[in-house]
């Protein structure tokens, strides 16, 4: 799929890579930018073109959030594009890093001053700086996509574990507890949890059923924190025991599964304890994204992740993010899938602020330079490079790192380095840095045999 701007700049409805050539060909088209590829039309106004409904719906994650286009006509919605926004993990790491530094730096200069972390006050609506970058970074796709596509509404998945639905299911009503997606809340707290395997044995892509750690005929109860999830041989296997008391039955034992439980049940105790920081921050930023999208002047629609699930099984599809973005909201009659790659926006930031390098025991060994641009290259520009003798000889495309020396290196696509100290003379930039890097991937095969790549499916 590419991305079309009529004259003005402003977006028309996308068309195949065939028909961008040709327009290319005959003169009628301009390359805009090549990733993603959007072209802009020379004889083209976007008061005489014929623009369909687009909805955009949004997936979001803690490392990876879903995209997905899909145009709205008769009884059907079809999909016409496919994004993945990868976000950076290193956050906390690098702002952990700055903070002994600077605490360290403070503490010998500073000594009797008092502490700086400590008189602080929060704004209201603050976010931790690891979540407040996520939000970011799915706005600045989404802005992205604006520009390129004529949406006309935009559809988020929100309120992924509704903690009080959880604990006090009274408070939605009986209709919700007890209509279609009865159970998928818990559930999806569990699947996450217990990454989609039996807590006991290990199995996966079996039946799993919610196991109560401590039985209910010895006191337990239904808390989120006495659940797990078993294959029902495991299920019928622990019976209303204890863990314990399963545990010094289990060692006894010379079965090859029993050995396995009885590796897995201290991990079983120990998730039990384990906070998921990952779902966490997921309830504090959704409901900040859905407020910010809401600036963008487009009808924003909320929807639960257990009708994201409920889609998902009614159409067969595999559990991945691109998938998972499509099935969020209302799906009416069928679904059609056309988009035939996944594009990737993967955040890398713009390099770093630190004004000194430090060696391995952190004393500073020379002070950075606060220069980007060297022979007209920035580390992380998309360029073409033709080394016509040597080592490197050939022709290649990828992300080039500079140096003052005026000899680069260069990675591809993929990451992996594939030239080192070529001159400058041989690199043709194809465009310029702007803090992504993008990717693109085939979809995943469908399992359903009423769901193919252009093809539909009944409700």
């Amino acid at each position: 799929m590419v991305f079309v701007l009529d004259r003005k700049g402003r977006p028309l409805m996308p068309c195949t890579e065939k028909r961008a050539r040709k327009l290319l060909e005959q003169g009628r088209a301009v390359v805009v930018r090549l990733e993603p590829f959007v072209i802009r039309l020379k004889d083209r106004m976007a008061e005489e073109a014929f623009l369909q409904p687009l909805r955009l719906k949004i997936d979001p994650g803690y490392e990876v959030t879903g995209i997905s286009a899909v145009r709205v006509a008769e009884e059907k919605e079809v999909v016409v594009f496919f994004a993945e926004v990868h976000h950076r993990t290193d956050i906390p790491e690098k702002l952990l890093s700055r903070r002994q530094v600077r605490r360290d730096r403070r503490s010998r200069n500073t000594r009797y001053r008092v502490p700086r972390f400590s008189n602080r006050r929060r704004p209201e609506g603050w976010l931790p700086p690891s979540a407040e970058a996520r939000v970011n970074q799915v706005l600045s796709v989404v802005g992205k996509l604006l520009r390129w596509l004529p949406v006309t509404e935009i559809v988020v998945e929100s309120a992924r574990f509704d903690t009080q639905k959880l604990q006090n299911p009274e408070i939605s009503g009986i209709e919700y507890q007890q209509g279609e997606l009865q159970g998928y809340e818990v559930r999806k707290y569990l699947l996450e949890k217990f990454g989609r395997r039996c807590a006991y044995c290990g199995k996966e892509g079996v039946p799993l059923e919610v196991d109560h750690v401590v039985p209910k005929s010895r006191g337990g109860t239904d808390r989120v924190s006495n659940l797990a999830l078993a294959c029902r041989e495991c299920n019928q296997a622990k019976g209303n025991k204890l863990l314990q008391e399963w545990l010094e039955e289990l060692k006894k034992s010379g079965r090859a599964i029993d050995r396995k439980r009885a590796e897995n049940i201290p991990r079983v105790l120990a998730q039990l304890k384990k906070s998921l920081k990952a779902a966490a921050c997921m309830n504090v930023t959704r409901y900040v994204l859905v407020e910010k999208l809401k600036v963008l002047g487009l009808p924003v629609f909320t929807a639960t992740a257990a009708r994201t699930k409920y889609n998902r099984a009614r159409f067969g599809l595999p559990k991945t993010h691109y998938f998972d973005a499509c099935c969020v909201g209302e799906v009416p009659g069928r679904l059609e899938v056309t988009a035939e790659y996944v594009q990737v926006f993967r955040a890398v930031g713009r390099g770093t602020r630190q004004m000194a390098n430090p060696d391995r025991h952190g004393f500073p060994r020379g002070h950075r330079s606060g220069r980007k641009l060297y022979f007209g290259f920035m580390t992380g520009d998309l360029v073409m490079a033709e080394v016509p003798a040597g080592k490197y000889a050939g022709r290649y495309i990828g992300y080039v790192a500079v140096r003052q020396s005026g000899y680069f290196d260069l990675k591809d696509l993929s990451g992996r380095r594939v030239c080192q100290g070529v001159s400058w003379r041989c690199f043709r930039l194809v465009q310029r840095f702007d803090g992504w890097r993008y990717e693109k991937f085939k979809i995943a095969a469908l399992s359903s045999p009423g769901l193919k790549a252009g093809a539909s499916s009944a409700a």
